[in-house]
Formats: structure tokens, C-alpha cells, sequence
């Protein structure tokens, strides 16, 4: 018991150590997305790369699994290093995207090294071909930006001028960029500081093995949150939305696996990588982070005090198949691998509904779509390049209670203040609030989605923006609960009227062009005709439904501003049909099952592996053009899929029979 109470002790001083570094990168930050948004991260890491201690309330709250192991054995540290990287494949997982800029400094005692500190920050502009460095159709990572594998920025206290330049050279934003470094820098020294305070107080073997300890612990817990659940397979299919891009729609398939104390999350049958920026890089890495977030939020509903560290993951398997969305081989473009993230939260969420139906809600918007203006600066020449709003929507009702407005479970980024941006930016927002009759009606309804509208003031400005999800397919209900609203974008130019544009990659906007950005509502729980017609009254009074809604959807009529009793009984008397069913997909989605089947859809992948990796894209796109108009007629089978990859081989191998071998080899 007592070495037990040691070891809580030790606990809450390392997530006090991981909460000063997190605040002083918050007070020091430069960019509006750090010191605003608040999309950074801080923690500290074992000697053998594993991250035992991380903020829960500041920065982002998604970093328990974060594979450290590969950068630690690249590197020969010494005392005063600090290395810098943001390269997805060199890290092999530990970064996803390269405008995640990380900093990791050993922490040394008498010349034995204790542990790492690191920290990092999402830099608004890390050069590559848009403002922002983030395009949803750039096709290889090497139009996304400067790629930094692990390098010594700092090597034993004396800062590497020259890298600093060339690194500063290849950003729009080279001041800001350093800004936010020297705010990382601090942090670390402040966790040099704090892990040597400690080792003075208790020893440093005491500390060593608290580190130790309160992984185990974690895992302790873990496991026996997973052995309470029921073994078995639980499959949820859904799909990533690259449909600005001509890759269309990627098919997500998860397997979730439970046998005793260990669960496993397996991606077999899921789509290849695409020629687009929405691939996550996870290295098929047990208990990523990027993977298991939706697990890890179960075990902190159902036990709010688990330890927040990375022996959480260590009964968490992953099994992403090489060359696959979840597990691109490079040069594959990943910076809007979030998007991935979010649906295999939604995906997670959807697989633990059968395991624990009383427990989990319907899905929410399954997005943080992140909208960013460049434009010149008059008064100095200079380009200004800003983050708009990180744009969420409502999340899925709950089996006791209604969604949330505006938030979704994925959501760890604040939003930015209307002054913040006005000041910054030439641009007047003329609205930023609730999203009317967004919601998916339910028992329990699903949040309320955002409405952001903007008008530019200045001469041009040209606006990027990632993570424009759930535009085709909207989030789910469950058990009778409808699905919430699908995303809208509106662009009105100057003397023109509004129209919708769908899906934004780069966007040139001209002086008085206004641009609203709607986000999704969150799927309803529940039948929509038992909600109490007081709470469907409620949300009219609020704006968050319409009265046209409110019978239409809740069966509630309302009359001189009250619920009209009577009217309300006779016209719910008068629905024929009572929703039935786990999930509630919406006409869309079931009308894209039945015309792609997931058995030909898995065909098509498994037929395309036998050409080398750089070509399935390719092959994927041609097989998919061909097929179709047959998928618009009626429905793609396994024969139409075979025949058709006959005729693409054929017309690929053709007169090149000298290459046959190399076009077949894996």
C-alpha cells in the first residue's frame, strides 16, 4: 500500500510538471492557433519513448499513445539536446502531419538519462503549395510543406543557427513560426527544472521507478475496464469524404475485437491509400493515438480517475494493413489525416453501440473543419496568414440526455473570439451562432451544428480549408433517433446572390464577398415522437427549431406560441411507421450500400494489390470510373468488378509483357 501511495503521489506531480509546460506554452505562444486555439501539446516521456504523463484540460487532449520510441533511437543525446522534427514517416507515427513541429529534450541526472520532455504546436505555415500548407487534394507529401526528420536543434545548450534559418526560410510565417518555438524551448526548460527538483526530493531509482509505475497502472485498469465487456467482433463500416478531390469516397472498415483483458482495432477491408491529403500515417503502431481516442474517452466516461497515460494503450492492439488509408506507405499526402481520426472515433463509438447500447450516444459531426485566410497587409506589404475558427458541430444525442451544441466528443480546440479575428484579419463576421433545425431529431436530440459568416473587408484574400466532412453522408442516429444535417457551405459575391459551393480546397475571395460556413448537427437518440412536447417548445423559444420542424420531425404542433395538446396527440396518432433499429444511416448512405456492396468494394481492393503500390491509386480510380454508371443503374457485383479488373490489367500489361512481373509483385 505504501509504495501504491508513492506512486499516486508521483503521478499527480508529473501531470502538474506536464500542466506548467502546457500553460507556458499557452501565455508565450505567438500564433493565433496556439495562444487562441490552443493546438499544441506538452507531456513527458520515458526513457524508452513512452508517454507517462499529459495535460487532460490544456492543449490537445488526444496524446496517450503517442509511439516516441523511434525519434529516441535515432538521436545519441546528450545533456542540453533538443531535437526538432514534424516528418510523419521518419517519426514512424509519432507525428501525422507536418505542421506539427515537435520539440523533444532529454532530461539528465549526474549524467543518466531519467526521461524526455516534449512538446509541440501546430504551426499555422509550414510552407508547401497553399497558404496554411494543408490542401485536401495535394497528392504527395512533398507539396505539403518542409520535412524535418529528427534533427538537433539545440545540441548540448548552443542553438543550430544555421537550420533555424533554412527552416524559417521555407514558411510564410517566419516570425511567428519562431515565436512559438521559443515558447515550446521554455516549456521544456521549465520541465528540466521541475523533473530535477524531484529527483532531488525523492532519489532519482524512486523516480525511475514511479515512471514505471504509473504506466503499470494504467494498464492495470485498463484491462480490467476491457474485461468487463463482452468478447466478440464488432464491426462498423463508414466512410471518409475526399469528394473535392477525384478520389470520391473512402471506405473505412472497422472490426472491433475484445478477447479477455485485450481489444483489438483492425482495419482489414479498408481502402487503399489515395492521391489525396486524407491518409493517416499510423505505422499500424499498437495503441496509436491518432486510433484509439474513441476507446480511451470509454474508459474515462466509465472511470473518470483512470490514470491519463500510456499504459492505457498497452492492451490496445492495432491492426492497419500496410499501404492502406490508416497505414500509407510515402510518399502518401497526410495533412488532413484528422479527418480520418474523427471517423474512426465515430467508427469506434458505432462498434462499442453493440457492445454497450445503454452507454453510447448517437454519432455527432465527426469534423473540426479548420478554415484559414491568407491575405496581403496593407499597411506593411506582408502576407497575413491566419486560422478563421476551428468549425465543430453538435454531437450526438445521449442515451439520458440531449447532445451538446457546437461540440462534438473529437472537439479539444477553443474556439477564437469574433474581436481576435477582426483585429487580425480584414474581415467583419456577421454571424457566429447556433445552426436552426441542424439537430437529428430524437428522444434525445442530437447537438446543434454552427452557422459562421464572414465578409471580407480588404482587397483579396485566399481561403483554404480541411477537414469538410459529413458534406455527402450525415452522422447517425440510433435506436429510432433520425440523422442530423449534412454540412453547407454558402458563398455570395459581391452584387451576386448566395450559392452553395459545396466542399472548400482553395478559395480566392474578392473585396465584400461574404462566405458562411454551416456544420452538422449531431444524430438524435431515441424516437423523436416520445420527446416531451415541452422540450420541443423549448428548443423553438431557443431557435435551435423551427415550428415547421417541430411537427414535421417531433410530431409536436404548436399554436399562438404554446403546444396545441390535442393537435399535438392526433397528429402523432397519425404516423404510420415507428422507427426501428440500432443505426439510422439516412436514405444516402443506404442508397451508396446498395449500390456499392462492401463485398465488391472489398473485391476491387483485394484485386488491385496485385499491382506495386505506387499504382493502385490509379488502378482504384480507373476501376471506379468504369463502374460507376452500372452503381448508378443499380448495383456493382462482385462479376461487374472482376470483369472489369480483367480489362484493366489487360490494357495495363498489354504489349509490355516484360513488365508483367513487376506489375504483379506486392
Amino acid at each position: 500500500m505504501k509504495d501504491q501511495v508513492f506512486i499516486e503521489i508521483l503521478r499527480n506531480r508529473f501531470q502538474a510538471i506536464a500542466n506548467e509546460m502546457a500553460s507556458t506554452i499557452l501565455r508565450t505562444g505567438y500564433t493565433v492557433f496556439v495562444k487562441e486555439t490552443a493546438d499544441y501539446g506538452a507531456g513527458l516521456v520515458s526513457r524508452s519513448g513512452v508517454l507517462f504523463a499529459a495535460p487532460v484540460n490544456l492543449g490537445v487532449s488526444v496524446m496517450i499513445g503517442m509511439p516516441v520510441e523511434a525519434v529516441i533511437r535515432q538521436i545519441e543525446w546528450e545533456d542540453g539536446d533538443v531535437v526538432i522534427v514534424n516528418d510523419p514517416y521518419s517519426s514512424e507515427g509519432l507525428i501525422t502531419h507536418l505542421p506539427d513541429i515537435y520539440l523533444i529534450r532529454p532530461i539528465f541526472d549526474a549524467g543518466e538519462l531519467v526521461c524526455f520532455a516534449m512538446n509541440f504546436v501546430h504551426s499555422s505555415d509550414i510552407g508547401g503549395r497553399v497558404p496554411g500548407s494543408i490542401s485536401p487534394s495535394s497528392t504527395d507529401i512533398f507539396q505539403e510543406g518542409l520535412r524535418i526528420p529528427p534533427y538537433k536543434l539545440v545540441r548540448k545548450g548552443e542553438l543550430d543557427e544555421a537550420f533555424l534559418r533554412l527552416f524559417l526560410s521555407n514558411c510564410r510565417i517566419p516570425d511567428q513560426n519562431w515565436g512559438d518555438l521559443r515558447a515550446l524551448l521554455s516549456a521544456l526548460h521549465t520541465a528540466d527544472t521541475r523533473i530535477r527538483e524531484l529527483i532531488t526530493r525523492y532519489g532519482r531509482e524512486p523516480v525511475l521507478t514511479g515512471i514505471d509505475g504509473v504506466l503499470d497502472y494504467g494498464e492495470m485498469r485498463a484491462r480490467a475496464l476491457i474485461s468487463a465487456l463482452p468478447d466478440g467482433d464488432y464491426e462498423f463500416i463508414d466512410y471518409l469524404e475526399a469528394d473535392m478531390t477525384p478520389v470520391g469516397l473512402i471506405r473505412l472498415k472497422l472490426t472491433l475485437r475484445i478477447k479477455g483483458d485485450e481489444l483489438t482495432f483492425d482495419f482489414t477491408g479498408t481502402d487503399p491509400q489515395v492521391q489525396a491529403a486524407m491518409n493517416l500515417p499510423s505505422h499500424s503502431h499498437r495503441g496509436h493515438w491518432m486510433i484509439v481516442i474513441g476507446v480511451i474517452n470509454y474508459f474515462r466516461t466509465v472511470d473518470p480517475h483512470v490514470p491519463y497515460n500510456s499504459g492505457l494503450v498497452r492492451p490496445l492492439n492495432v491492426i492497419a494493413p500496410r499501404g492502406s488509408v490508416v497505414n500509407p506507405e510515402p510518399p502518401a499526402a497526410c495533412g488532413v489525416r484528422a479527418a480520418a481520426q474523427f471517423r474512426i472515433l465515430d467508427m469506434t463509438m458505432g462498434a462499442l453501440g453493440r457492445v454497450a447500447p445503454e452507454i453510447i450516444p448517437a454519432a455527432g459531426a465527426g469534423q473540426i473543419s479548420i478554415a484559414l485566410v491568407a491575405t496581403p497587409d496593407i499597411a506593411d506589404g506582408e502576407m497575413k496568414v491566419s486560422v478563421l475558427q476551428p468549425l465543430c458541430g453538435g454531437s450526438g444525442g445521449r442515451p439520458v440526455k440531449d447532445g451538446i451544441e457546437a461540440g462534438d466528443f473529437c472537439t479539444f480546440l477553443r474556439n477564437i473570439p469574433n474581436e481576435t479575428l477582426e483585429h487580425d484579419l480584414p474581415i467583419v463576421i456577421n454571424r457566429y451562432g447556433l445552426r436552426p433545425d441542424s439537430a437529428g431529431p430524437g428522444e434525445h436530440r442530437g447537438g446543434s451544428g454552427v452557422e459562421f459568416s464572414f465578409q471580407l473587408t480588404g482587397p483579396t484574400a485566399a481561403v483554404t480549408a480541411r477537414g469538410m466532412e459529413r458534406y455527402v453522408f450525415p452522422p447517425w442516429g440510433r435506436r429510432g433517433g433520425s440523422t442530423g444535417t449534412t454540412g453547407l457551405t454558402m458563398l455570395r459575391r459581391t452584387g451576386e446572390a448566395a450559392e452553395s459551393i459545396g466542399k472548400i480546397d482553395l478559395l480566392n475571395l474578392r473585396q465584400g464577398d461574404e462566405l458562411t460556413l454551416l456544420t452538422q448537427g449531431g444524430g438524435g437518440f431515441g424516437d423523436p415522437f416520445v420527446r416531451d412536447p415541452q422540450r420541443v417548445l423549448a428548443d423553438i423559444v431557443r431557435g435551435l427549431v423551427t415550428v415547421e420542424a417541430a411537427e414535421r420531425d417531433y410530431g409536436v404542433v404548436i399554436l399562438d406560441g404554446a403546444v396545441n395538446e390535442a393537435a399535438t396527440v392526433a397528429r402523432r396518432q397519425e404516423r404510420v411507421e415507428t422507427p426501428t433499429g440500432e443505426y439510422t444511416l439516412g436514405p444516402a448512405r443506404e442508397a451508396y450500400d446498395r449500390a456499392w456492396p462492401g463485398a465488391s468494394q472489398e473485391s476491387m481492393n483485394a484485386l488491385i494489390k496485385q499491382f506495386p503500390n505506387v499504382l493502385r491509386p490509379f488502378a482504384r480510380a480507373e476501376l471506379l470510373a468504369e463502374l460507376r454508371p452500372l452503381a448508378t443503374k443499380g448495383s456493382v457485383t462482385l462479376t461487374d468488378v472482376e470483369a472489369a479488373f480483367a480489362r484493366l490489367s489487360e490494357r495495363w500489361r498489354g504489349p509490355h509483357a516484360a513488365t508483367t512481373t513487376v506489375l504483379a509483385a506486392d
